[in-house]
């Protein structure tokens, strides 16, 4: 049996301490990134790099120790891979520190703020509405207490809480507050599964991580069996041990896209760190592609295009009532209520504080109901809520009455009293007292921003529980197309048909929380990739159906435990910055992507061919490391950084075969040509080889040249370095890569007109892919 801690003292530093001491401490929330060991392990022990161990072993056996190159490449990728995401992990556990909110609990007499981790069994927890359960907890003081268990039971119907009632961690508070006693911390408690378990249901996938990775499991079947075909061919028919297990080396890291994964993942983690500077917590790296994606941007009204403050305008009494009256029982009510949301806070501004008369019960707001009141001891039970909910029937006039208002784009909420006491259901006899008028104030910036969304086919559109005539009236004063196309989603019964609402209406109002999920559903469904913003409890079930979800800081922690994106500084602008970013690393690994697989291809298709040819492989593998450094590696580097913010067009696989395939068989076809030529000139190996890698860097700057454009001076400046490098190269470093000297007539003859001739045919082999593939298969 728990000891009950008293309420008024909690625990003493000394039972903190010893709880603490016996292991009683809470476990703190799950990190968002992987552990250290994981990136070690995963960076490290890849298929890739067992390979490339093999490789070195095999050559080591050789004593051609230049050619361990490779090695010092494959390592330098890896250490990168590892520095870059233990920065990334770094940067990302003190942004989510940061925005990790504060819990209050009472400690010896007094309420303290703490963290999550700091929590201990028996500790006395404050939670009031928008606060998620850190640890399972039994009530022992309420008010109004209803809380979410959605998360635990899938019903997503709001449940009351009484004295003694249980609360399990990861469960939200939806309405009122209560004093809670914590009874189960750590391992014990079920915080540790499910304080992230909305994130857990939905699963990001990146499509590029995706396609790339599909790629290497393709290579993975590919490369062990040729690799070995081509080692057997070349030592059966020239008995060469040494030569056999070069070449096969030289064909095997040619065909590993070595450091593509790698870009990718560094290219997303660059940007989560360039958001973090902007105010944005990215929650997964996969996110920020899912947004470059987004055609529809679903947004709740409140700190999206408003301020989230509003100001009372006018109060409009219902005879035989005055004004005196109205505002005398709204402030009691407003004052006793005491809530925190922007409303409560907008009224409490512009209304007198009076002696409070006596309450008996409150009835917090919950977004379910659409009301809150207070019940008095003489004075009866006043409600303050939507008028539709809260008014059993209302005359023409007040029906055109509150329409006006709302065509205004005003808030309308009336007060009411009845001589019944409240519970979770509206009394029968209910008297209307007036109208309470309040106006939300547009973001400076809130046109601006939605006018850019609107220039790159994003549609807009509103989901809120607000009237849907004072939506639609705030959002054409902040420039969304069609918002004269609202519905009142409060009309629509369970077998509403959510296809049809979403293509009819661009407004929709009193949406409950159910219904904001069924629309992003339907969304989702009709073939569009669906970013959800939002910042209350009501908004946590729409979250998490939406393929990317942003919550604002200054809202409940709710909404920020399942988002994809949290703005810290509640700033919505910095969507385009997130969605700039996301566009930036689509767009350049499209590009550089087809750099790494025209090595690739090229290197599969020479592997199958070489098998059958009674010649070395063209290439060592030292031969290989300058073309994949200079034509690969660096310039891939550099421009996966660049700016570069054009639309999503999609065909992944189209874009990079447009470039790869072109390439590769270029390169295939002037080695093969090489050494064809050079058996008819009796052409030494070392001669083919040397013609074979100036041929193969050439072709691959083609490529390279091809995906720059346009240039600016940068990338002239990158692309000129690069080729003046591999130029050099011959000259000054030939002997170390084991090449001779280019400055041989009857070698120019054959090499000048192939480099005059690459860059026409690699851009006319383009043209045919382009016409035969792209545009009538249209490959993905």
């Amino acid at each position: 049996m728990q000891t009950k801690i008293d309420l008024k003292t909690g625990l003493t530093t000394a039972e903190v301490e010893q709880r603490i001491a016996t292991g009683q401490k809470n476990t703190p929330p799950p990190s968002l990134t992987r552990s250290t060991q994981q990136i070690l392990r995963d960076n490290t022990l890849t298929l890739f790099n067992l390979i490339n161990l093999i490789l070195g072993m095999l050559i080591v056996t050789t004593g051609s120790y230049r050619n361990l190159l490779f090695l010092g490449v494959a390592t330098f990728n890896t250490i990168i891979g590892i520095v870059q995401e233990l920065r990334e992990k770094h940067k990302i556990d003190q942004l989510s520190l940061l925005a990790e909110s504060p819990l209050t609990v009472i400690r010896q007499q007094q309420r303290q703020v703490i963290v999550q981790g700091d929590i201990v069994r028996d500790d006395i927890l404050f939670l009031s509405r928008g606060d998620q359960v850190p640890a399972d907890s039994r009530v022992r003081q309420t008010d109004g207490l209803e809380v979410d268990e959605s998360q635990l039971t899938g019903e997503a119907k709001p449940i009351n809480k009484t004295v003694d009632s249980k609360l399990l961690s990861g469960s939200f508070i939806v309405s009122g507050q209560a004093l809670v006693q914590v009874t189960a911390v750590g391992q014990q408690s079920f915080v540790a599964k499910l304080a992230h378990a909305a994130k857990q249901e939905k699963k990001l996938t990146s499509v590029l991580l995706d396609t790339i990775n599909r790629i290497i499991k393709v290579l993975t079947f590919i490369i062990v069996p040729l690799g070995v075909a081509l080692f057997i061919s070349a030592y059966w028919q020239r008995g060469h041990l040494n030569h056999a297990i070069l070449g096969t080396a030289a064909a095997t890291i040619g065909m590993i896209p070595e450091g593509l994964v790698l870009l990718t993942s560094v290219a997303l983690a660059v940007s989560a760190l360039t958001l973090g500077r902007r105010q944005v917590l990215v929650r997964t790296l996969p996110a920020i592609e899912a947004l470059a994606r987004v055609d529809v941007l679903c947004l709740d009204k409140t700190g999206t295009i408003t301020s989230g403050a509003l100001t009372m305008s006018d109060l409009l009494p219902v005879a035989p009532y005055t004004k005196t009256q109205l505002e005398q029982a709204l402030a009691q009510t407003v004052n006793t209520l005491n809530e925190d949301n922007p409303t409560a806070a907008a009224l409490q501004a512009a209304l007198p504080q009076l002696a409070t008369w006596q309450k008996v019960q409150t009835m917090p707001f919950s977004s379910a109901r659409k009301w809150s009141g207070v019940t008095f001891a003489e004075q009866g039970s006043f409600i303050i809520g939507a008028p539709e909910y809260v008014l059993h029937q209302l005359t023409p006039a007040q029906q055109e009455l509150i329409a006006q208002h709302t065509a205004k784009g005003e808030r309308v909420l009336c007060l009411a009293r009845s001589q019944a006491r409240l519970t979770a259901d509206l009394p029968a006899k209910i008297e209307f007292w007036g109208l309470i008028l309040l106006r939300d104030e547009i973001r400076p910036t809130a046109v601006k921003t939605f006018n850019y969304f609107a220039t790159q086919d994003i549609a807009i559109k509103v989901i809120s529980g607000d009237n849907p005539a004072t939506v639609a009236n705030i959002a054409q004063r902040a420039g969304i197309a069609d918002s004269t196309h609202f519905i009142d989603m409060h009309t629509q019964g369970e077998t509403a048909d959510f296809d049809q609402l979403i293509r009819d209406y661009t407004i929709f109002g009193r949406v409950s929380p159910t219904q904001k999920q069924q629309l992003i559903r339907a969304y989702q469904a009709a073939g569009h990739t669906v970013a959800m913003t939002g910042d209350g409890v009501n908004d946590v079930l729409a979250l998490r159906q939406a393929d990317c979800g942003v919550a604002l800081a200054s809202g409940s922690e709710a909404p920020k435990s399942v988002a994809d994106f949290v703005l810290l500084d509640s700033n919505f602008d910095a969507m385009a910055h997130v969605l700039n970013e996301g566009r930036r690393v689509i767009n350049n690994i499209e590009q550089v992507a087809a750099l790494y697989l025209i090595k690739t291809i090229y290197s599969v298709v020479l592997g199958f061919v070489f098998i059958f040819l009674n010649q070395d492989y063209p290439f060592a593998p030292i031969q290989l490391t300058p073309i994949a450094a200079l034509t690969v590696g660096i310039p891939s580097f550099f421009l996966a950084m660049a700016p570069n913010y054009q639309r999503i067009t999609g065909y992944f696989m189209a874009k990079v075969m447009h470039t790869a395939v072109p390439a590769a068989a270029l390169i295939v076809s002037y080695i093969l040509f090489v050494h064809l030529l050079g058996g008819q000139l009796q052409l030494d190996h070392a001669q083919t080889s040397t013609l074979s890698v100036l041929l193969t860097g050439t072709v691959s700057f083609s490529a390279l040249i091809s995906i720059t454009r346009p240039f600016n001076r940068w990338k002239s400046l990158l692309v000129g370095s690069l080729i003046t490098a591999f130029i050099l190269m011959f000259p000054l470093a030939g002997q170390f890569f084991s090449l001779i000297s280019l400055f041989n007539w009857s070698l120019a003859l054959i090499y000048l007109p192939l480099i005059c001739a690459s860059y026409p045919l690699f851009r006319g082999l383009q043209s045919l892919i382009e016409y035969f593939v792209i545009q009538r298969i249209h490959w993905r």
